[in-house]
């Protein structure tokens, strides 16, 4: 499954449905919980500081390998360049108070994908999320 939304601001819940509908998605309860988390905070990102003061566009796509067992989800824009993978990692063992805000979202996707990879590429960001979802 793939698909461009144009413009995306105001449009998170939607992306974050159409990729959650996808065929290529599993039907386990808990897969689908870290699949959903993982793409909520991505997508959030990206429509709240990829296009700074203006509209732009972002395509999703979703791919199933041949045997079903390893899932992909891509994320594409054009925004301002930006490489989540490179934030450090918060301090979960600081008591919340003391904790800095942010950061958070990118690391549990971090723990609940199996890869996750980010390039960019002819003035766009990509990030690649890759999930086993062959029952263990």
């Amino acid at each position: 499954m793939k698909k461009l939304f144009n413009p995306i601001k105001d449009k998170s819940g939607e992306i974050i449905e159409c990729l959650m509908s996808s065929p290529d998605m599993p039907t386990d309860e808990d897969l689908r919980f870290k699949l959903r988390l993982s793409i909520e905070e991505t997508v959030e990102n990206v429509v709240q500081y990829a296009y700074k003061d203006s509209i732009g566009w972002m395509e999703v796509e979703t791919n199933l390998d041949e045997k079903g067992f390893l899932l992909t989800v891509t994320l594409k824009d054009a925004g301002k360049k930006f490489n989540p993978l490179e934030m450090p990692d918060p301090d979960v063992n600081l008591p919340l108070e003391e904790r800095e805000i942010g950061g958070l979202g990118i690391f549990l996707c971090k723990q609940f994908m199996d890869e996750v990879e980010y390039h960019y590429e002819d003035g766009c960001n990509i990030l690649t999320m890759k999930k086993n979802i062959a029952k263990q």
